[in-house]
C-alpha cells in the first residue's frame, strides 16, 4: 500500500508482504533495535508499528485497524527513508531502559549541556552514530534522549521545544 500522508498504515510484517521497496518492515525495525542497541524483540510483542508520510514511524500497543484516519496513534518512534534510521526522543526514553549496546552514560554537568540541547565533545570509544543517551536519576540509570556521535563530539537531539536550561 502507497503511503498516504494523512492516514496510518501499518507496517508490513515482512520483505514478502511489502509492496513499496522504500518501506520499512516490521521485522527490520526490530532488527535494527536489537542490532543497533541491543533491545531484544520480544520487547515489542505486543506493539505495532505504523507510518504516517515517508519514514515517519509510530509504535501503538495493540492492532487499531489499518489504515487509520486519525492525526496520532501511540509514541512517535523512529525516522526512516534517510542513510541513517533515528529514533526518537520519545522511543528512547520508553524503550531506552533495555538497551544495552551503542548507550553513552552522561554525568550530570554532561547531562545538563545535553538535555539544553548544546553538543559537547566527549570520549567515547564505541560506533559513532545514534545513541541512546543515560543519566543516573533516582538511583537508577534512565535514559534521556537520543545522541548523535561523529567526530569526538555528542550532538544533542532534543527537539527545540523540548530543551530545558537546568540549574544544580
Amino acid at each position: 500500500m502507497s503511503n498516504d500522508s494523512t492516514k496510518f498504515t501499518g507496517l508490513p510484517a515482512s520483505e514478502a508482504e511489502r509492496e513499496e521497496s522504500e518501506r520499512a518492515t516490521r521485522a527490520e525495525v526490530l532488527d535494527f533495535w536489537d542490532t543497533r542497541f541491543g533491545v531484544p524483540p520480544e520487547t515489542f510483542a505486543d506493539h505495532t508499528f505504523w507510518e504516517r508520510g515517508k519514514g515517519k514511524l509510530w509504535c501503538y500497543r495493540g492492532e487499531p485497524p489499518s489504515p487509520v484516519d486519525i492525526e496520532a496513534l501511540g509514541t512517535t518512534f523512529l525516522r526512516t527513508r534517510q542513510e541513517h534510521w533515528k529514533p526518537t526522543l520519545e522511543a528512547a526514553q520508553r524503550f531506552g531502559e533495555r538497551a544495552e549496546k551503542n548507550v553513552i552514560h552522561l554525568s550530570e554537568a554532561e547531562a545538563e549541556t545535553f538535555v539544553a540541547g548544546h553538543d559537547q565533545e566527549l570520549d567515547w570509544d564505541g560506533d559513532w552514530g545514534y545513541l541512546v543517551v543515560t543519566h543516573h536519576l533516582a538511583g537508577r540509570r534512565e535514559p534521556v534522549g537520543v545522541g548523535l556521535y561523529v567526530y569526538g563530539e555528542l550532538r544533542s537531539q532534543v527537539p527545540k521545544g523540548r530543551r530545558r536550561e537546568l540549574e544544580t
